[in-house]
């Protein structure tokens, strides 16, 4: 088999590296950076700091923190339209995935003669156009290690996403003083989202022994810290290995892929605006029941790995400890676990069956095939 792998080619991380800004900029010499962020961020004074940084090294800087969440197609061209009179060397996302999503594309639009809506047709167009730097102030999405966008299109209500190399960003700052003050129920959305990015890239077809290290590695962090990183927000160490464990699901992803989780998940958020953690946690041991029997192997071995004091027991057992511990986390975090306290009813069923089977960039790496009773009896099952 051969394997291939891209991460950003530089990571900071540690308590405190935000101040590796200065760094950053000396060494690149940039001279003026573009910020994305968002007007909460903002008015929390979380942007301060990384603005006096920027002064003490010599580089100006201009805030767009219009950024929403779950950003559509046509908030991003305004983004765009927002940034067109910029002269950035240096885009800094400091922010949540859909801020470092925005951030990226802007990446490769700036100055560009084509437009979201042209990259959602021919990805191949991305051409990367002023060096990025992604902080992020989650704890899940992955998106500061991969080359992927995602972006809602409200006529076809639903998600999709742009994925080009071009993407992957040039820096990253893992600071979990970013994340320090996160409010548990963003911990616990986001952080089941990173879970869910590790268990959907060991378990996707397109899974490598390279992706493997990392989704392994990061299924671990976040199986052991989560509950506690969700129960005490003092505790810095573990919110620090969920960061870590965030960017290593990230890192899978750019080389393996997410499956059905993520799939079905799209077009909750879609439709109904749902917060995309939410969406992944509510179907993932759902799913996961579902794809146990095409394979359990993968789940097994990551039980090993995670819980090695079940090493002893059956194939099919530990891939049932897989799947209860996912179900017991989402409890255990308080996410809800039916899509009827989001408002959804029986006629909701049939668009999303419709949606979810569209979606099918994820659902080629699923390692069962999903038929539409198959997806339509997923969604029964939370509804």
């Amino acid at each position: 088999m051969n394997s291939y792998i891209q991460i950003p080619p530089r990571l900071h991380y540690g308590q405190g590296s935000l101040e590796k800004v200065k760094d950053i900029v000396l060494r690149t010499g940039a001279k003026r950076a573009l910020i994305f962020t968002d007007k909460m961020l903002r008015k929390l004074g979380m942007i301060a700091p990384l603005e006096t940084y920027l002064e003490q090294a010599g580089a100006a800087c201009s805030i767009i923190d219009e950024i929403i969440p779950e950003p559509t197609v046509e908030s991003v061209e305004k983004t765009m339209s927002c940034a067109s009179g910029a002269s950035a060397d240096l885009i800094i996302a400091i922010g949540g995935g859909s801020v470092m999503d925005t951030a990226k594309l802007a990446s490769v639009l700036l100055g560009a003669s084509y437009t979201v809506r042209d990259l959602l047709r021919n990805q191949a167009l991305a051409h990367k156009r002023c060096a990025t730097l992604m902080i992020p102030t989650t704890c899940g999405t992955g998106s500061e290690a991969t080359g992927l966008a995602i972006v809602a299109i409200p006529e076809e209500q639903t998600k999709k996403g742009i994925v080009s190399q071009e993407m992957i960003p040039d820096e990253v700052i893992l600071d979990v003083n970013m994340i320090a003050n996160l409010p548990k129920q963003i911990v616990a959305a986001t952080g089941i989202d990173a879970l869910a990015h590790c268990v959907e890239c060991y378990t996707s077809k397109k899974a490598t022994p390279l992706s493997d290290l990392y989704s392994m590695a990061g299924a671990k962090l976040i199986f052991h810290n989560i509950e506690t990183a969700y129960r005490d927000p003092g505790n810095i160490a573990a919110r620090h290995n969920l960061l870590l464990g965030a960017f290593y699901g990230g890192v899978a992803i750019a080389s393996s892929g997410t499956t059905a989780v993520h799939a079905l998940a799209y077009p909750l958020g879609g439709r109904y605006h749902m917060a995309h953690g939410v969406s992944n946690a509510i179907l993932f041991a759902k799913v996961m029941a579902f794809n146990k029997d095409a394979c359990a192997e993968r789940l097994a071995s990551l039980c090993d790995a995670v819980y090695p004091e079940h090493c002893g027991k059956k194939e099919d057992e530990k891939a049932d400890i897989i799947i209860r511990r996912i179900a017991e986390t989402v409890v255990a975090t308080e996410i809800p676990v039916s899509l009827k306290e989001f408002g959804l009813k029986d006629d909701d069923l049939e668009p999303l069956v419709t949606a979810a089977s569209e979606q099918t960039r994820l659902l080629v790496n699923n390692m069962k095939q999903l038929s539409l009773d198959d997806i339509r009896n997923i969604y029964k099952q939370v509804m």
